[in-house]
């Protein structure tokens, strides 16, 4: 390797070490959070007076741990030296420029807990829910809507139910750990029991954790296993085997949207997915839908026990959208990752089969990747600057079956579903 290459390459490490450094402290979901207390008084009010959450709640309860004014200097000077060292127009100084000013908004947007400004900044680093992704299309709510009256017939068949959660979190945790070390040998990674989680399960930077109270069956821990283990917990594995763009181990919310969204396509594709377990990611797009037209969170609470939700899964679904917001602003957007980030996922992986081009799906597993840059990643993978990923779900690291299958669902969509409708009207 030419010393000016090594030279470089070593500016490049420095400068993502700077990025990985700054952003350590920012914990999003951490400052966005209400205490059991809160939840514990709704019930107690009957599920009839508002949560007491406005923005002295969350300068109280939840402190940032760090300086906005001085955390925002940070991430300026690390874009400044990006651009005197790297250049303006060199590719990856504009993804890494562009990440800083990510994480500037995100603080901005911690500075703006329960006030109106929160929602707008979420907005645009999450999206919102009248997002399309070409004119004219459909949107986010809308491709919501179309997924909700498919789920809603599916769901009521009784074969299609879920299975009996009868596994407790402590065998859960056993079974997974099995599985996790079988994908990831000698990486170091564990499944553990939490208390302190709001989710049935969440994943860290080398663990799964799963709520003590929790109860699970076997098809959740598929489903723990593909969504946090094999895309999660992958790629921050990967990413943290970066020897240079040490960023691709840590997720900005542009790389949320593309996590999220492989995620969601990998159940898919494992044919680990089901349609209760679809129509609860649904379910998060029509809370965030109904939030931004703007419900409070009694009216969105009572939408879902009308639809049959039990009172802690309406009052989770709610909860994850005034987050962060007050009982009666506008939403926390993060829910819309699932839905928006598959459809990204899905057309870059159906568009890349369709060009000639699979080789460069693994290359979605190099870390906290984001779509819109994977063309730049895939050169600088020809340079040497990114590695390849390590880990790989077996769809990934042999591609002939998941090429074989976009092949023909490029094929698919370009027929005529309504005529498909009325020609096998007498056959269904």
């Amino acid at each position: 390797m030419a010393p000016h290459q090594t030279a470089y390459q070593e500016q490049i490490k420095s400068l993502s070490d700077r990025i990985v450094t700054a952003q350590k402290p920012i914990r999003i979901l951490d400052a966005i959070g209400w205490d059991d207390q809160i939840k514990q008084d709704f019930i107690s009010s009957g599920c009839k007076q508002l949560p007491q959450v406005d923005a002295a709640y969350y300068e109280a309860r939840r402190p940032l741990g760090f300086d906005p004014v001085e955390k925002k200097r940070e991430f300026h000077e690390i874009e400044r030296d990006l651009t005197r060292k790297l250049g303006q127009l060199n590719p990856l100084s504009r993804i890494m420029r562009r990440i800083c000013r990510e994480y500037q908004m995100v603080v901005r947007m911690l500075e703006s807990r329960g006030k109106p400004e929160f929602a707008y900044l979420s907005q645009e680093l999450y999206g919102s829910a009248t997002d399309v992704f070409h004119a004219g299309d459909p949107t986010l709510a809308d491709l919501g809507n179309m997924m909700e009256r498919i789920l809603s017939n599916l769901v009521k068949l009784n074969f299609l139910q879920d299975e009996q959660k009868t596994l407790t979190a402590a065998e859960a945790v056993e079974i997974l750990n099995q599985r996790i070390n079988a994908a990831f040998p000698d990486a170091g990674l564990r499944v553990i029991v939490s208390d302190g989680i709001a989710a049935d399960a969440a994943a860290g930077t080398d663990y799964i954790k799963l709520r003590g109270d929790a109860r699970f069956n076997m098809r959740d821990i598929r489903v723990l296993e593909v969504h946090e283990g094999w895309v999660h917990l992958g790629t921050t594995l990967n990413g943290t085997l970066q020897p240079y763009c040490t960023f691709l181990g840590k997720g900005p919310p542009s790389a949320t949207i593309t996590q999220e969204g492989l995620a969601t396509l990998m159940e898919i594709l494992t044919m680990s997915s089901t349609p209760t377990r679809l129509q609860r990611l649904i379910n998060r797009v029509r809370a965030v839908t109904l939030a931004e037209e703007g419900a409070d969170f009694i009216e969105l609470f009572n939408f879902f026990r009308e639809q049959g939700r039990d009172l802690d899964e309406s009052y989770t679904l709610t909860w994850r959208v005034y987050r962060g917001s007050t009982p009666t602003g506008l939403p926390f957007t993060k829910d819309l990752t699932y839905i928006k980030g598959f459809v990204l996922s899905y057309n870059f992986i159906r568009l890349a089969v369709n060009q000639g081009k699979p080789q460069r799906l693994p290359l979605l597993f190099c870390g906290k990747t984001v779509i819109d840059d994977m063309k730049v990643i895939a050169d600088l993978v020809d340079e040497g600057v990114i590695m390849p990923p390590k880990y790989l779900p077996p769809q990934f690291s042999d591609l002939m079956g998941l090429t074989a299958w976009f092949s023909f669902s490029r094929f698919m969509a370009s027929l005529n579903f309504n005529q498909l409708e009325s020609d096998y009207a007498n056959i269904l």
